[in-house]
């Protein structure tokens, strides 16, 4: 609206002609388009899609200003102006000229394979140019020609045309520089390596490194936790490990790892995984592009999923694309079974879930002053089905009994899917969030002196910085994937220890630093869901995988049953609930549910915890760790078996080989 009545006013200005309207509407409509493309590049690129490209205003103020100059000279000779013109169309060629050398930098700078954590330096990595010459067209445009609007705005003012030539001297300047940074950056000893070069270059990485385990993984970036959630299993597996990615953006979105990530986004280039020694990959979840990867018939597959709960997503028909299904316990084995989706029980292994082992056990009723309650919904799902998260029904009402209890301090902690789908769960969580905050503010009151010393605070950003430095990477504002591939190099040895060290001091700072009688919102990468069970007494969710991974700890835990359905059928419908107290939408089973964590005597749930976590995660001895690398050596030597098998088909037209064939065959070594 502001720049239609810019143009307007200054068309209006320019017609009259008025000096006072014209410079202040041109003055306006730039400020306003600079604004637009630094806050609201949203609105930047709906106006563009209408054709309204800021190429297009910027042309439409700057000749409205020559018009206006024309007639506030009147009589005077206005072939006078025909240098400007002239200088204004040589600087929209040199923008021109830029866009086109940007577009030419970019594709030598898109490699057909992004690495982390791999030295790819012979590759003629190089940093970026800035992002105003590279990326942000607009922005330069704005930029570049902001010197000519300015010059012909004090022209209008002041009636000399030496500031207008002055402004368009120094826009060509800015442009001639730019259009010399993008030449210089496309000559042969500059920019990286053909894509040919950089495919060879891999291929002979993958003949050095030879990995042999794996993880797959595809998806947005709301799903990099799926990912993220295997990575330090995957780094204690027996071999050499590799991360296989799809998207470029998810390269920077996996967490902090010393296990060499490689994305490759063409069909064609990840074929080339087939002639490697990759012998196996996890797969954390399903996507279109999965079934891509499980037509190279060298690797092995396994769904090892990103958690596991009585859900019908738990046994999606897709997994029997895999030759194997790894899942937690005997309870996943028996949902298999019974959804009759054409898995073969043959093909399912228990390995318990690797990433528990840092979860503290049940110590019996909390001993503080406060019983802390984690609240962790799950999302709505895509479904539509009002079963699956609690925060809609009954979230509120939830969260609303336990700020009631002066004794409890509550963690909330949503799913970061929460509100994807559904409006009304993003509203929820809103009004939840607010009721914690004013339930804060008036505890606050009361124990305001109840509050750790300053000294918590600069511990926690002391932690805190010293994580950052171990697991997170600085790039500048305009660095690109080239850029980042260059200084994302191999790690340090023994990083992964000196993490893990991190990552405890950081929780037990963190920890420390609040009061405890103080609500949490506990929302982003940090802590996670895992550190919150270990200072948790009680968990409050829905019938999701966090409380399978909770009962790891088997600590008492309640579910909300907002499905319509009966408490009795609710439990048999879902077996992982049948060790919990379940709470009506109006938690009105909230005051009970306290009373009986507080005294364990009132707990009829104990026995029926850890049988259902034998049930749900199977045993701890061999712990988890163990039989997931268990589990990957056998299928390694699956493949290993298979692999000699195609040899020998191989060469089986050979005279003389048909003999080797047979033998083999008869050692089952054809399986």
């Amino acid at each position: 609206m502001v720049l239609a009545v810019s143009f307007a006013v200054q068309a209006v200005g320019a017609f009259l002609p008025n000096v006072s309207l014209l410079v202040a509407a041109a003055a306006v409509g730039l400020a306003t388009d600079v604004a637009l493309h630094r806050w609201q590049r949203s609105l930047a690129s709906t106006l563009g899609k209408l054709h309204a490209t800021v190429f297009v205003r910027q042309v439409i103020r700057d000749f409205l200003l020559i018009a206006g100059l024309i007639r506030i000279e009147e009589q005077d000779d206005e072939t006078r102006y025909l240098a400007l013109v002239c200088g204004l169309l040589f600087f929209y060629a040199l923008h021109f000229a830029c866009q086109a050398l940007a577009i030419a930098v970019r594709r030598t700078r898109t490699l057909p394979v992004l690495t982390r954590n791999i030295d790819a330096s012979s590759l003629r990595l190089s940093p970026a140019l800035p992002a105003l010459v590279m990326q942000r067209a607009g922005q330069r445009l704005l930029a570049f020609g902001g010197p000519s609007t300015a010059g012909l705005l004090i022209t209008a003012v002041t009636g000399s045309a030496r500031w207008a030539a002055a402004g368009m001297a120094l826009s060509v300047v800015l442009g001639v520089v730019a259009v010399g940074m993008l030449t210089l950056r496309l000559l042969p000893s500059r920019k990286p390596v053909s894509n040919e070069k950089a495919l060879e270059w891999f291929e002979a990485w993958l003949a050095e490194y030879q990995p042999t385990v794996g993880m797959y993984f595809s998806g947005g970036t709301s799903s990099a936790y799926q990912a993220n959630m295997w990575l330090e299993p995957l780094a204690r597996l027996d071999g050499r490990p590799l991360i296989v990615l799809r998207e470029r953006f998810m390269v920077k979105h996996i967490a902090s790892t010393d296990i060499p990530i490689v994305c490759l986004p063409k069909v064609s280039d990840l074929m080339r995984l087939e002639h490697s020694t990759l012998k196996m990959l996890i797969h954390p979840s399903n996507s279109g592009k999965t079934s891509q990867v499980l037509r190279i018939p060298t690797i092995k597959h396994a769904f090892v999923n990103h958690g596991e709960s009585d859900k019908l997503s738990s046994c999606n028909p897709y997994a029997k694309a895999y030759d194997e299904v790894w899942v937690a316990g005997p309870a996943a084995r028996e949902r298999y079974a019974a959804a009759n989706v054409g898995i073969d029980d043959r093909d399912v292994v228990e390995i318990g879930r690797p990433q528990l082992d840092t979860i503290a056990p049940y110590a019996g009723a909390p001993t503080g002053a406060f019983t802390t309650v984690l609240y962790a919904p799950t999302w709505e799902g895509w479904d539509g089905n009002p079963g699956n998260t609690s925060i809609v029904q009954a979230g509120e009402n939830i969260v609303r009994a336990l700020l009631a209890d002066p004794s409890v301090r509550l963690l909330y902690k949503p799913h970061p899917l929460t509100g994807s789908v559904d409006p009304r769960a993003g509203a929820a969580d809103t009004r939840i969030q607010e009721m914690i905050r004013a339930a804060n503010v008036l505890r606050a009151s009361k124990h305001s002196a109840d509050r750790p010393a300053a000294s918590a605070a600069a511990e926690l950003a002391r932690r805190t910085a010293e994580l950052d430095q171990l697991t997170t990477s600085t790039f500048r504002a305009s660095a690109d994937d080239v850029e980042r591939m260059l200084l994302r190099t191999v790690s340090e040895p023994d990083r992964a220890d000196a993490v893990a060290s991190a990552t405890a001091a950081w929780e037990a700072a963190y920890w420390a630093s609040f009061p405890v009688w103080e609500h949490q919102i506990v929302i982003g990468a940090r802590p996670t869901v895992y550190a919150c069970f270990n200072v948790t007494d009680l968990l409050i969710s829905d019938v999701s995988s966090v409380i399978s991974d909770y009962l790891a700890s088997e600590k008492p835990y309640a579910v909300a049953n907002t499905s319509g359905l009966p408490e009795q059928a609710f439990r048999e419908a879902f077996p992982t609930v049948r060790a919990g107290a379940v709470l009506a939408a109006n938690a009105s089973g909230v005051p009970a549910l306290l009373e009986s964590v507080r005294h364990p005597e009132k707990d009829a749930y104990v026995a029926a915890r850890a049988e259902l976590k034998l049930h749900l995660l199977g045993p701890s001895d061999p712990p988890s760790a163990v039989r997931f690398n268990d589990a990957a050596r056998a299928l390694c030597a699956v493949a290993d078996r298979h692999r000699s098998a195609m040899a020998v088909r191989a060469t089986a037209e050979i005279p003389g080989q048909r003999d080797t064939e047979s033998a083999l065959d008869s050692e089952g070594v054809l399986g």
